[in-house]
C-alpha cells in the first residue's frame, strides 16, 4: 500500500513534495525528508586549499562547517561536489474524528 500512496502522490503533487489527501474519516499525509552529508574525501581536500584545517578532523566537522557558512567565512559554492543529499519518504495516516 505504501508504494501505491507514494506514486498517487508523485502524480498528484510530484515526486519528493509533502502532500495530503481526505479518504473518509482518514487523512493520510506524505512527508519528506532530506539529509545532506558531506564527502570525505573531497570536502576535507577542499578546506585544506581554502586553508581552513581548524574545520577538520580526519573528517569534515559538519557542525563547524554549517557554522563556518553562517559566519560568512565559507560558501556553500565553495564545497560544490561535496554534498550527497538522502531523501526518504513517509507516509502518516491519522483518524478524523466526526464531528
Amino acid at each position: 500500500m505504501k508504494r501505491a500512496f507514494n506514486e498517487y502522490f508523485d502524480l498528484s503533487v510530484g515526486k519528493n513534495a509533502k502532500g495530503e489527501m481526505v479518504l473518509r474519516e482518514y487523512k493520510l499525509q506524505r512527508q519528506i525528508r532530506n539529509s545532506v552529508k558531506f564527502k570525505q574525501q573531497q570536502t576535507v581536500k577542499k578546506l585544506e586549499e581554502l586553508n581552513l584545517l581548524d574545520l577538520i578532523e580526519k573528517k569534515p566537522d559538519e557542525e563547524k562547517i554549517r557554522s563556518a557558512i553562517q559566519l560568512g567565512l565559507l560558501h556553500e559554492e565553495d564545497l560544490e561536489g561535496c554534498k550527497t543529499v538522502n531523501t526518504s519518504q513517509a507516509i502518516y495516516v491519522k483518524y478524523l474524528s466526526s464531528k
